[in-house]
């Protein structure tokens, strides 16, 4: 038996391994659990991009992970969703409707030379530019205001409508204004808020070019420089800042290919707006088809009763282990125990988010870790039964209990295959945490029970074989 016990030292390493993983280690608490938000976006298609292909999901995937990045959103998970969705989980977000206008947005930055004699026309449009946000603000208000009052809203709304036309209109007389240069956010290398100056709440956004882009700049910036004409900075069309170029830098430019971009931006819309840029420009549109809140008390109402339905259903295999199949149930229940330590601490080690489902994969795979010790002992006490002996008859029955075990768990395997390659958000979860279940199960059914149970075989006073099997008339 001294192989046993060093099977004993060895499961008692792991056990002291996973206590300590368990205690070092803080759980990583999914979406409906910890809450947040959850999006779905709609890949939209355009002119250029009649047909959203799995290179323009990747492209798309790979910006708004990066946007998401940038919010600094910790565990968030950005999954494709058929052939033109993605499925966006932001965890700890407490305002979708920024996640949503960020991850959207498509942030196309462009650098423009103001035409030669629009000076004058620049500033009057501007006023007119100015007057209608201020208008388009009053009314939003008023729509507020004026929520449950169906006439008064109609009216609003069709006000709003004109001035958005009439937003439109300004926006396009006022870029007409400009000739784009070849200086774009594409050449962008870094793009970061700061205050105009300390403790001010005006904030702009610095950003940074290339090489190829800090020459174009200083080509920009010398063409314009001293003429009293503007730098016209365009995001999606609309001008964000002007600023004039000073008569010093009208023979070199302004080199080192750094700009800062004004516009009344406080210090959060400057911070979004430095990572619409900095994740780069996206080459199609995004809708928001789903927008889904998850509150933090509901993610602890769930975390709560599934704790409690999860020991409810651990303690009754438990009590009906040792009820049923005496000696053998108990050394059943110790290795159940282990698997469930061991279990959560490889959900730890190996980052799984936990999610409701992910808990469901896990409570699952209890059962198929007493499924396992169950196939043993009912052939361990068909051999009892046929008349071997004690230690035969623990031999057999993990012997030939293991191809049944080994097929069963083997298709679950396959199944969690399939889950995670063609599932998305909370079925990839439980397909994780179930295969997961079924690995460790496999180990702690096969060695843990084996070891504890020929261990208990070697003392003496535990070798009484009606404890294996009740009712045993006979045994040689």
């Amino acid at each position: 038996m001294g192989k046993y016990r060093g099977w004993l030292i060895a499961i008692l390493v792991l056990l002291m391994a996973a206590t300590w993983v368990i205690v070092r280690t803080p759980a990583r608490l999914g979406l409906d659990l910890r809450g947040g938000a959850q999006l779905t976006l709609q890949v939209q298609t355009t002119d250029k991009v009649p047909q959203i292909t799995p290179q323009v999901l990747a492209a798309v995937q790979g910006v708004v992970q990066r946007r998401i990045d940038g919010l600094g959103v910790a565990e968030a998970v950005v999954q494709t969703a058929g052939d033109d969705k993605l499925l966006v989980q932001l965890p700890g977000v407490t305002d979708p409707q920024q996640a949503e206008r960020i991850l959207k947005g498509t942030a196309q930055l462009l650098f423009a030379a103001q035409k030669p004699g629009t000076e004058a026309q620049l500033q009057i449009e501007r006023q007119l530019q100015a007057q209608l946000l201020l208008e388009q603000a009053q009314l939003l208000a008023e729509q507020a205001e004026n929520a449950n009052n169906p006439e008064a809203l109609k009216e609003i709304e069709a006000k709003l409508e004109k001035n958005r036309e009439s937003l439109e209109k300004s926006q396009q007389a006022i870029a007409g204004l400009f000739t784009p240069s070849d200086l774009t956010g594409a050449m962008l290398r870094e793009a970061f808020a700061s205050p105009v100056a300390p403790g001010s709440p005006n904030w702009s956004v610095i950003v940074r070019f290339d090489n190829q882009g800090a020459e174009l700049f200083a080509q920009l910036t010398k063409e314009i420089a001293g003429t009293g004409r503007s730098l016209g900075i365009f995001l999606d069309d609309r001008l964000i800042s002007a600023p004039t170029v000073a008569v010093e830098y009208a023979e070199t430019g302004i080199v080192g290919g750094s700009a800062e971009i004004s516009g009344g931006f406080n210090a959060q819309s400057a911070n979004d707006l430095a990572i619409q840029l900095q994740g780069g420009a996206l080459p199609v549109p995004l809708e928001v088809v789903e927008n889904r809140t998850v509150g933090a008390s509901l993610g602890q109402d769930s975390i709560r009763d599934s704790l409690y339905a999860g020991l409810a259903g651990l303690v009754l295999v438990l009590i009906f282990m040792v009820a049923y199949y005496r000696l053998p149930g108990l050394i059943a229940d110790l290795a159940l125990i282990l698997y469930a330590i061991f279990t959560y601490a490889a959900f730890l080690l190996f980052g799984v988010t936990l999610t409701l489902p992910g808990i469901a994969g896990f409570i699952l795979s209890i059962g198929m870790a007493v499924d396992a010790n169950v196939l043993i002992f009912e052939r361990t006490r068909e051999e009892l039964r046929a008349g071997k002996t004690l230690y035969r008859a623990v031999e057999s029955g993990f012997d030939r209990a293991f191809a049944s075990i080994l097929d069963s768990n083997v298709t679950t395997l396959i199944a969690c295959a399939a889950l995670f390659a063609l599932g998305t958000g909370f079925v990839r979860g439980f397909a994780v945490t179930l295969a997961i279940g079924i690995g460790i199960s496999m180990f702690t059914a096969l060695t843990c029970s084996r070891t504890f149970l020929f261990y208990a075989i070697s003392i003496p006073s535990l070798r009484k074989p009606n404890w294996f099997c009740p009712k045993l008339e006979s045994f040689r």
